[in-house]
């Protein structure tokens, strides 16, 4: 390949992004300083959070400037190395490799798989950031016991199917809210949930009230608005609020939220938190999953869209809840074109 391809930001998104607030431009492949890699991008992985790096105001992280490579994961391959952990042909998974056909990254900013202990999508997913999000948002910080109910949000997504397996392992009852029957059979069949509701369904307040007669221990909140707000008045006393992500809210200019009495008179917990927070826990994360990964006991759902010009109807689509599992986007066509 004589270029590197790459998706840039072009405009801000006004609420939805749209399709023309990217560009598919081109530069040259980047050549590695002193301590970094060459990285072949082979798969991207897609995530909710580009989306509020999107804003001028940014969020928890700095806001993209108009013309950066939009943000976003990437499993690849070393194509050159100056770094001596790594060489030539070794398989990495960069947290900022962005929407591109290649990058050069700082050696310490990647993460070296093994792709004969999972498929490199995986690393994008359960054994990756996706799950490195649902370990530590609920093991950290929900913090299950043997028993308690434990409601996930977009429980057929990326992060939410793997919080709703690990609480499973944990010996928790595990109720997911999702946007479709679809996903509701999705969660229910493939990943193990013991019950599952559409918050679409108009009696959303009553399904999570039968689905967990005892209350609720652990809320894990991915998508925030009406599911949310149905998941408040249940909470149990002693109960525990994950905040791992709102993505219903992240295109609304602004959210209104439940009244904060129920704090007082439930004595709950809530938290939010950055992944990056927490990446002292990657080594018992990696030694966990690994394992539960080897047994089966995990399971991954992809939702794989072709091509590198394909990331911004795929991003879109994720944000709208079209997807089941974790988007990615295989770079392979991209490759092949260029000889």
């Amino acid at each position: 390949m004589r270029s590197n391809r790459q998706i840039v930001l072009k405009a801000r998104p006004r609420g939805l992004p749209r399709s023309d607030d990217f560009e598919l431009v081109e530069s040259p492949i980047p050549a590695p300083a002193d301590g970094a890699v060459l990285m072949r991008h082979d798969w991207l992985g897609l995530a909710p959070a580009a989306r509020l790096r999107m804003d001028e105001t940014g969020s928890y992280s700095a806001p993209m400037s108009l013309g950066d490579v939009v943000y976003g994961q990437a499993i690849g391959t070393v194509l050159h190395s100056r770094h001596p952990d790594f060489e030539a042909g070794d398989m990495a998974m960069a947290m900022r490799g962005g929407w591109q056909c290649f990058s050069s990254l700082p050696g310490g900013d990647l993460n070296k798989i093994d792709p004969q202990l999972a498929p490199p999508p995986a690393w994008l997913g359960p054994l990756g950031t996706s799950g490195l999000a649902a370990y530590i948002g609920l093991l950290e910080h929900g913090r299950p016991e043997r028993g308690e109910t434990v409601v996930v949000s977009a429980a057929a997504g990326a992060v939410g199917s793997v919080v709703g397996q690990i609480a499973r392992i944990r010996g928790c009852r595990v109720v997911g809210i999702v946007g479709s029957e679809d996903k509701r059979r999705v969660a229910v069949e493939e990943f193990g949930f013991d019950d599952c509701v559409d918050h679409h369904d108009p009696d959303l307040a009553k399904a999570l009230a039968r689905a967990c007669p005892d209350g609720i221990d652990v809320s894990f909140e991915n998508a925030g608005g009406v599911s949310r707000d149905a998941v408040w008045p249940l909470m149990a006393r002693g109960g525990r609020i994950v905040v791992c992500g709102l993505i219903s809210e992240y295109n609304e200019p602004q959210a209104t939220g439940p009244g904060w009495y129920r704090l007082l008179t439930q004595r709950l917990t809530i938290r939010g938190y950055i992944t990056s927070d927490h990446l002292h826990l990657r080594g018992a994360f990696e030694r966990d999953m690994a394992r539960w990964w080897s047994e089966g006991r995990i399971r991954m759902r992809e939702d794989v869209s072709e091509g590198l010009a394909s990331a911004p109807a795929a991003f879109i689509g994720m944000l709208q809840g079209h997807n089941r599992g974790k988007v990615l986007v295989s770079l392979a066509a991209d490759h092949a074109e260029a000889g």
